[in-house]
Formats: C-alpha cells, sequence, structure tokens
C-alpha cells in the first residue's frame, strides 16, 4: 500500500513540476529565458533548443540578450524566433541578438490569467485522476486481502490529504503567476 501512495505523490509532484514549468513560459511582460525553451533552430540538420547553441541572458526588466556561441547561426535563431509565437521581433548586430519585450496590454494580461486558470484547473483534474487511480488500487489490495479494512480507510485518507495538498500548491502556483501577470 505504502508504493501505491508514493507513486501516487511521485506523480502528483510531476503534475505540479509541470505546471511550473508551463507559467515560466508564458511572458508576463519582463524578460524570462525560459519563454524560449520551445524554439528550436535547424543546426547541422538537427532541431536543436536556442539554450544549447547560444548564452541566453536578461540584461534589463524587458530585455532578453542571446549570444551565439556560433556566430554563423545567429541569423538562424533570428528567424526561428521571427516564426515563433512569441510575438517579438529580434533585433540583431551580427553578434548578438536582443530581444524586447513590449509592455502587456490589459486585455492580453486578462486572456492570460484566464489560461493560467485553465492550466491550473487541468492540473489539479490531472491530480485527482491520480488519486482515484491510487484508491482504486488500495481497493484492489482490499479486495485480494493483502491489507485490512482499516488500512484501506487509512491508505484512502492519506491520498486524500496528498490531493488536498498538490490541489493548494497548485492554486497558490497559479495565483503568484496571475499576480505577476496583472502586475503593471
Amino acid at each position: 500500500m505504502k508504493t501505491v501512495i508514493q507513486k501516487a505523490e511521485d506523480k502528483m509532484k510531476k503534475t505540479v513540476s509541470v505546471l511550473s514549468a508551463n507559467y515560466a513560459e508564458i511572458r508576463a511582460g519582463r524578460a524570462n529565458p525560459a519563454v524560449l525553451n520551445h524554439i528550436t533552430v535547424d543546426y547541422y540538420g538537427a532541431p536543436t533548443p536556442v539554450n544549447q547553441l547560444a548564452a541566453v541572458s536578461v540584461s534589463e526588466a524587458r530585455v532578453l540578450v542571446i549570444q551565439p556561441w556560433d556566430g554563423s547561426v545567429c541569423s538562424a535563431i533570428e528567424k526561428a524566433i521571427q516564426k515563433s509565437d512569441l510575438g517579438v521581433n529580434p533585433q540583431s548586430d551580427g553578434k548578438l541578438i536582443r530581444l524586447t519585450f513590449p509592455p502587456l496590454s490589459e486585455e492580453r494580461r486578462r486572456d492570460l490569467a484566464k489560461d493560467i486558470s485553465k492550466m491550473a484547473e487541468e492540473s489539479k483534474v490531472a491530480v485527482r485522476s491520480i488519486r482515484r487511480d491510487a484508491i482504486e488500487k488500495i481497493k484492489a489490495l482490499k479486495k485480494t486481502g493483502e491489507i485490512t479494512e482499516d488500512d484501506q480507510k487509512q491508505g484512502e485518507k492519506k491520498t486524500q490529504d496528498l490531493t488536498d495538498k498538490y490541489c493548494k500548491e497548485i492554486d497558490q502556483i497559479a495565483e503568484a503567476k496571475r499576480a505577476e501577470i496583472m502586475e503593471i
């Protein structure tokens, strides 16, 4: 039974970490290197993430600087950023690429806040699904006689406690990201 609960907790932790990673990619009007995570560049025939081809740093609150290690790939990085849905036009001097993020409009902020809430709800649904699977496994253990009824009740309570804990954590992460987005 402990392995069932441990596996459920591991899956719940992973759900929360995936949500945090997805939130990091949402641009909040300030420069964040994570917005480049999903952008790949064709580098010698292989799709390669930008952060593996260049040093990415934040020079000012709204400016991201990309410094390729191989100067020949600078224009390819620039084209990949233009093709992406980032909504930022790169400025290049041949050695460095600068991305200046404009402030978000009020309407765009509200849309992003809705997206954040939707992502949080999807994560909570995933956590509840993990709970359901764990409880079903615990009930199956009871049916086969591997655990007692008291153990079953205790296991179900622990699983529910984990679910509550991770749903609360998801709410806190979502609220922090919403506050960051709505900040002017």
